[in-house]
């Protein structure tokens, strides 16, 4: 099931997303594909995104991670918000090199699904992974 089958109500503004819109002029434009319900992508990020010289802000992190839980839950069927993030740094992402992404939906409790997340650099070791509950929006 591709996005393009998901029957949902997309804001006239949803293309101002940091994460993913394509109107967002300083956003990340991450474009995420339903892979058997993972979502999934590549990203290389730029200076703009940078903490320590030639590391890849954690904050930055942080939301490619967040994300890829988001689209996991749609590629899933459902429309979530954020309610819970926590996110594992496990080695420096460095500027330049290009990152893989993946979101999943571990599980279904009705009101809310639990999703898990990571980043991996072009060798597979992973730089960041995240775990969080996300609240289906009704």
């Amino acid at each position: 099931m591709g996005t393009e089958s998901l029957r949902f109500e997309v804001p006239p503004d949803y293309d101002k997303c940091f994460g993913c819109g394509k109107g967002n002029p300083i956003g990340l434009k991450l474009k995420f594909r339903n892979e058997e319900k993972i979502a999934r992508c590549e990203f290389t990020p730029g200076p703009q995104y940078q903490g320590w010289p030639g590391v890849v802000h954690g904050g930055i992190l942080s939301t490619i991670l967040d994300e890829a839980m988001g689209w996991a839950s749609l590629f899933y069927g459902r429309k979530t918000v954020t309610g819970k993030l926590e996110v594992r740094f496990r080695r420096p992402a460095r500027i330049g090199e290009p990152l893989v992404v993946e979101g999943r939906i571990t599980r279904d409790s009705g009101r809310f699904l639990i999703a898990e997340a990571s980043a991996k650099d072009s060798e597979g070791n992973i730089v960041a992974e995240a775990s969080g509950i996300m609240f289906v929006i009704p």
